[in-house]
C-alpha cells in the first residue's frame, strides 16, 4: 500500500498533517516582482501536484472533505498505479530544479525543501528493492483496507451519508473495493514466489479479523449501517431501493471478497508464513528495516544506537516511578506496585460508558487551562468515543482521525475499552493529551485549517514530527497542573516508558532476534501495563517495524528545543509563542524543524 496513504488512513495514529511557518497569520508583505515569480512558480507546482495527487488517490479527496471523486475509490495496489506514483515524483523533481530556490522567500525555501525531501523519499519506497520487500505484503492485522474499510464505509467514518449521491457513491467504490482485495491475493503470491512472507503470527491475526467480520449477520456489519440512518427526507422508494442493494453488495460482494482472502491465507499462505516475527528473519529484512528507520524518525539513525538510547531512557523513567511509589506510601517493590496499579479495583472503571464519561470530564478540564499554553486554537472540534466492537481487540490503546479543514466533520479521539478489566485508569488524562488536545487534535487541524499553505503541507506528514509532537502534548500536564494526582502522574511516566521501551522492543525485534514472548516480558518487567495491552503493543512492532520508535525520537527533540529556548531567550521566552512556532510548521523533518527553531531564537534575541 501506498506509504502516504497508510499515513493518512492507519489506526494509530492516522492521518498526518504538516504546515508551514511564515504566512500563517497576517499576508505576507509585497515581494519584488522576481521573487514573487519564483514564488508562484513553486506554489503552482503545489497546487498541480495536489491536484494530480486527489485524482491518483481519491481517497485523500474524501478524507478533505473534497466530493469531486467520491464515486471513486482508487486503486493503490496494482503496477500501473505505482508506476503512476513514481513518474509523478521525477517530474516533480525536474519541475523544481527549473525554480531558483535562493529567490524564494523563507517560507518558500522550506516548502521547496520539504516538498524535494518528498519526492526523494517517494521514489526511495518505490525502487525495486524496497518494493520488492512491501508489495508483496499488502495486508498485516494492522495496516490494510480489510480493517479500514469497514470503518470509512459504515456511516461512522470518513464518508458522508448526507445525499441519496453520497448512498450511490458508497455502492460504486465498493465494486471499486472487491478488485483490490483479490489483487491483495495475488501480490501474497508474488511474494510466495519470490521467498518474501509475513509473519504466521500477524497473518494469524488477520484471519481472525476476517473471521470475525463474516460471522457478522448482514444487518450487524459495518457495510450495512448507513441503511439504518437515512435521512429523514430520502423518500421510501429510495429507501427500499438502496436497502435492497445494500444487501445485495454485502452479501454477493464484500462477503465473499472477504472470504476469498481468508481462505487463501489460511490453507495456502499460512502454511509457508514466517516463524520470526522480526524483519531480520525475512529475506532482505535487515536492509528493509534500515530504510523504514530512516523514513520514520526522518534521521540517519541505527538500530543499535536507538537501542541503548531506549535502555538508558528506561532506568531514568524507572527511577521516576520509584519516586512516585514512595511518595504514596507503598511498600514493596516497584514490581509489586505495577502489580498493585493492574489489579486494584480504584484503578478501573465498571463500563464503557463510565470510561467514556472519565474521558469526557478530562476534556473539560484541559479546556479550562489550555489557553496557558497555546495562543492559536484549533477551530474543529474534537468527539470522544470507544473503538467500534468489531475492530477494538487490535487496535492500540486510542487513537485520532483527522476532521475536515472546513469543521463539518469533527476530529475524533478513540479510546480501547477491550477486556475492559485489563484498562487502568492512572493514564487516561495522558492518552487524551496524546490523541486529543493539545495533541494530534491540535497539531493535524492547526496545520489543515491553515489555508495558505499549499496542500502538501497542510495534509502531508512525516511519523517524527506528529508522534514526536504528541508525545510532548503529553508533558504539558505539568505545566497545566493536571498531574496533582501522583497516580495519574505515574500514569503519564506510565506512558512515557511505553514510548522509551518501544526504542529497546521494536530494535531488538527486528535486529537482534527478540522473540513475540520476549518482547512482552520485557515490557511487563519494566511497566505497569497489562499483559492485554503488553502483547497488542509488541504485535503492533511485528506488524508495522519502526513506527513506534517515532515517538521518542521526536519528543526528544522537540524538548530539546524547547530547553534551547528557555535558556538563550530567559525572560523573553514565550512558551506559547513557542509552541506557536512549532505548530505553524507542520510536520517538519526534524532537522527542518531544528533549523527553523533555531532562527526564531535568532530573531527573538
Amino acid at each position: 500500500m501506498n506509504k502516504r496513504l497508510v499515513q493518512l488512513l492507519a489506526a494509530s495514529s492516522l492521518a498526518l498533517a504538516p504546515s508551514l511557518a511564515s504566512a500563517t497569520d497576517t499576508a505576507p508583505a509585497a515581494a519584488p516582482a522576481v521573487e514573487q515569480s519564483e514564488n508562484q512558480k513553486l506554489f503552482s507546482l503545489f497546487a498541480e501536484d495536489d491536484e494530480a495527487n486527489l485524482k491518483r488517490n481519491p481517497l485523500f479527496a474524501l478524507f478533505r472533505g473534497d466530493m469531486r471523486y467520491a464515486d471513486q475509490f482508487g486503486d493503490y495496489i496494482s503496477d500501473a498505479y505505482f508506476e503512476g506514483e513514481r513518474k509523478a515524483a521525477e517530474a516533480n523533481l525536474a519541475k523544481l530544479d527549473g525554480i531558483d530556490r535562493s529567490k524564494l522567500d523563507e517560507t518558500g525555501q522550506i516548502a521547496f525543501d520539504v516538498f524535494k525531501q518528498n519526492q526523494l523519499d517517494t521514489l526511495k519506497g518505490l525502487s525495486k528493492e524496497i518494493m520488492d520487500l512491501t508489495v508483496v505484503r499488502p495486508v498485516n492485522h494492522f495496516s490494510g483496507f480489510h480493517t479500514f474499510y469497514p470503518t470509512f464505509a459504515s456511516g461512522q467514518g470518513a464518508a458522508p451519508f448526507k445525499t441519496v449521491a453520497d448512498y450511490e457513491n458508497n455502492l460504486k467504490r465498493h465494486r471499486q473495493f472487491i478488485p483490490l482485495m483479490d489483487a491483495s491475493i495475488e501480490r501474497f503470491r508474488q511474494g510466495m514466489k519470490s521467498g518474501v512472507f509475513e509473519t504466521k503470527l500477524t497473518i494469524t491475526n488477520v484471519i481472525d479479523q476476517l473471521n470475525t467480520q463474516l460471522a457478522q449477520k448482514t444487518e450487524d456489519s459495518p457495510y450495512y449501517g448507513p441503511v439504518k440512518k437515512f435521512p429523514a427526507d430520502f423518500s421510501e422508494a429510495d429507501k427500499a431501493r438502496l436497502t435492497a442493494e445494500y444487501r445485495d453488495i454485502v452479501e454477493k460482494g464484500l462477503y465473499p471478497a472477504n472470504q476469498r482472502l481468508r481462505d487463501f491465507l489460511r490453507d495456502e499462505y499460512l502454511p509457508l508464513a514466517r516463524e520470526g516475527v522480526g524483519l531480520m528473519h525475512m529475506k532482505g529484512g535487515d536492509k528493509l528495516y534500515q530504510y523504514m528507520v530512516e523514513q520514520t524518525t526522518t534521521l540517519p539513525l541505527k538500530a543499535a544506537d536507538i537501542h541503548q538510547l531506549g535502555l538508558s531512557e528506561v532506568d531514568r523513567i524507572k527511577k521516576g516511578m520509584e519516586d512516585i511509589k514512595n511518595e504514596v506510601g507503598f511498600k514493596g517493590s516497584l514490581q509489586d506496585f505495577f502489580e498493585h496499579l493492574r489489579t486494584d479495583p480504584k484503578f478501573k472503571k465498571e463500563s464503557r460508558e463510565a470510561l467514556t464519561q472519565g474521558y469526557y470530564d478530562i476534556g473539560k478540564q484541559v479546556d479550562a487551562v489550555i489557553g496557558s499554553q497555546f495562543n492559536h486554537l484549533p477551530k474543529a472540534p474534537l468527539e470522544i468515543k470507544p473503538y467500534e466492537e468489531f475492530r477494538e481487540k487490535y487496535e492500540a490503546g486510542g487513537s485520532y482521525q483527522q476532521g475536515t479543514p472546513d469543521g463539518s466533520r469533527p476530529g475524533t479521539f478513540y479510546f480501547n475499552a477491550y477486556d475492559l478489566p485489563s484498562r487502568t485508569t492512572s493514564g487516561m488524562t495522558t492518552l487524551y493529551l496524546h490523541e486529543g488536545a493539545p495533541g494530534h487534535h491540535f497539531q493535524i487541524s492547526l496545520a489543515q485549517e491553515n489555508a495558505k499553505l499549499p496542500a502538501f503541507m497542510r495534509f502531508g506528514g512525516n511519523t517524527a514530527y506528529v508522534e514526536g509532537w504528541a508525545l510532548y502534548a503529553e508533558t504539558l500536564g505539568y505545566d497545566m497542573g493536571l498531574f496533582k494526582d501522583p497516580y495519574q502522574r505515574f500514569g503519564t511516566l506510565s506512558d512515557e516508558m511505553l514510548r522509551a521501551m518501544r526504542l529497546v522492543v521494536d530494535t531488538g525485534l527486528h535486529s537482534k532476534g527478540w522473540t513475540r514472548d520476549q518482547a512482552i516480558e520485557y515490557m511487563l518487567a519494566n511497566s505497569d501495563m497489562g499483559r492485554t495491552d503488553a502483547t497488542a503493543e509488541v504485535e503492533r512492532y511485528i506488524a508495522i517495524p519502526s513506527q513506534a520508535l517515532a515517538y521518542k525520537i521526536g519528543a526528544l527533540t522537540i524538548q530539546k528545543l524547547k530547553a534551547k529556548a528557555q535558556k538563550e531567550l530567559g525572560a523573553k521566552f514565550d512558551v506559547r509563542e513557542f509552541h506557536n512556532q512549532v505548530l505553524n510548521t507542520g510536520a517538519l523533518p526534524l532537522a527542518v524543524l531544528e533549523k527553523k527553531i533555531d532562527g526564531w531564537i535568532a530573531s527573538q534575541k
